[in-house]
């Protein structure tokens, strides 16, 4: 029962949040109208949606693994009730962060619109702040020494290439 109603939380959280953040604002911003590519090449909408179907890819990963292995949400009212430390995060501390970042800076290439991109740092920079000074202190708090071993092995944004096998 614990695993459904995490998966139920999950889910609603996924909507919520980076639904909000990674689809609704871009969208708003720019209403998904095409302006002209950056920097005069089509290369950089290729970008995009690279940026678009992997931030998808690890934004759904990250969600399920926190609702079957973690038995909780990413949702602060119903955090895991353990520490996961399996599949993309043995890359990166955050991947649910870089995964909206992903989604938001692969908009504003694919779309070529630059509120979005500006957005994108603005997010950017609020996760930059908001991580270390108040999610990766309570985590710490939580899982005590497993959490301080995984921060010492795995990189808080720009993801490790060979996995962690703590």
């Amino acid at each position: 029962m614990r695993r459904l109603t995490a998966s139920l939380g999950s889910a609603i959280f996924l909507v919520a949040a980076p639904g909000t953040v990674a689809v609704y604002v871009p969208w708003y911003l720019s209403r998904w109208a095409f302006g002209p590519p950056f920097f005069g090449s089509m290369l950089t909408r290729a970008l995009g949606l690279v940026l678009v179907a992997g931030g998808v890819f690890v934004l759904l990963d990250s969600f399920i693994r926190f609702a079957l292995q973690g038995l909780g949400t990413p949702a602060p009212i119903a955090p895991p009730a353990r520490l996961v430390v399996t599949g993309l995060y043995r890359h990166v501390r955050n991947p649910m962060y870089v995964a909206v970042l992903a989604l938001i800076f692969g908009q504003a290439f694919f779309f070529g619109n630059l509120d979005v991109l500006v957005y994108g740092v603005v997010v950017w920079a609020i996760c930059h702040v908001f991580v270390p000074i108040h999610e990766e202190p309570s985590l710490q708090r939580k899982f005590g020494a497993e959490y301080e071993a995984f921060c010492e092995n795995v990189p808080r944004w720009l993801p490790r290439l060979r996995p962690w096998r703590g």
